[in-house]
């Protein structure tokens, strides 16, 4: 699983329409509902300060959490949508998904890299910038991934790992369909600027020469 599935907790909000919505915000409270996975759609109060340090943390539409509410069973959703005030721009109401354990869903993964000191690009004073720190996969609920592991044995200066160069987890594939760059190992500003002056003087030789 990838990493410890966050908890979510919620209230169960036992009246609905405008009402019992602004009721709910006078109380420092956001309304939601959890719908779908074949049971009934439950409405739901979402502590205010609590989500707005989830929203703040980012990825909340990309996020599976563990949704606690008192006398029902812990269910995993994601978010399906966030309404916001129009002018302060606040939350006010929240769409939940439960999910199934085959339900697939868009999720980022982070990227380990591993075997740094087998790299010879590295070994020579390269530098890994790291373009990707996480990468976006379509997974399955019941099945999602830790990690995704990039391997950086041999690996010299220039290289590049790209998307295609990944062993994925079984069932996992990216939501992006070209083969996007992760990684590459550059060259030291100073090596980099040598092997320049030394191209320079290869090309100035041959020239000479010609």
């Amino acid at each position: 699983m990838a990493g410890e599935i966050p908890d979510l907790e919620a209230l169960e909000r036992t009246g609905t329409g405008k009402g019992a919505a602004r009721q709910a915000r006078r109380e420092n409270l956001v309304p939601g509902i959890v719908y779908g996975g074949g049971k009934d759609p439950l409405p739901i109060n979402l502590p205010y300060n609590a989500l707005i340090k989830r929203l703040k943390q980012g990825r909340f539409l990309s996020t599976l959490f563990n949704l606690k509410v008192e006398g029902q069973e812990d269910v995993r959703v994601i978010c399906r949508a966030v309404q916001r005030d129009v002018v302060k721009d606040l939350p006010t109401h929240v769409d939940f998904m439960r999910l199934r354990r085959t339900s697939r869903i868009n999720l980022f993964i982070p990227v380990e890299f591993i075997n740094e000191k087998d790299a010879p690009g590295l070994r020579k004073g390269g530098v890994l910038t790291v373009v990707r720190p996480e990468v976006e996969l379509i997974v399955t609920a019941g099945d999602i991934p830790e990690k995704i592991v990039v391997d950086l044995a041999g690996r010299d200066l220039g290289d590049t790992v790209t998307i295609s160069q990944v062993e994925l987890p079984q069932g996992a594939k990216p939501t992006i369909a070209r083969d996007f760059v992760i990684a590459n190992i550059t060259a030291p500003s100073g090596l980099a600027a040598a092997q320049a002056e030394e191209a320079e003087e290869g090309a100035e030789g041959e020239a000479e020469e010609a």
